[in-house]
């Protein structure tokens, strides 16, 4: 592999320092798509909200509870405490 430059290691180092803030914008961009979403489609949603909670440090307790509601509400209580935190 090859060595990145000193602006491409600037670069990284932004990205993984600002990867929660992005991944809770992401966050709240697919509760609205959860309130949309039927059948496969909200499946696969659940799916990437899923890996987003676990990157973001949320206990798989509390994620299992979300997900088995299947209630976008509840996912945006969880999203209000997170972004609390931060």
């Amino acid at each position: 592999m090859a060595e990145l430059t000193k602006h491409q290691r600037s670069i990284v180092k932004n990205y993984y320092a600002n990867l929660d803030t992005a991944l809770l914008q992401r966050l709240g961009e697919q509760v609205t798509d959860l309130y949309l979403a039927e059948g496969k489609k909200r499946d696969k949603v659940w799916q990437t909200i899923t890996t987003a909670l676990t990157k973001l440090g949320v206990p798989q307790s509390r994620i299992d509870h979300v997900r088995k509601s299947d209630d976008a509400r509840k996912l945006a209580t969880l999203l209000q405490e997170l972004l609390a935190k931060d």
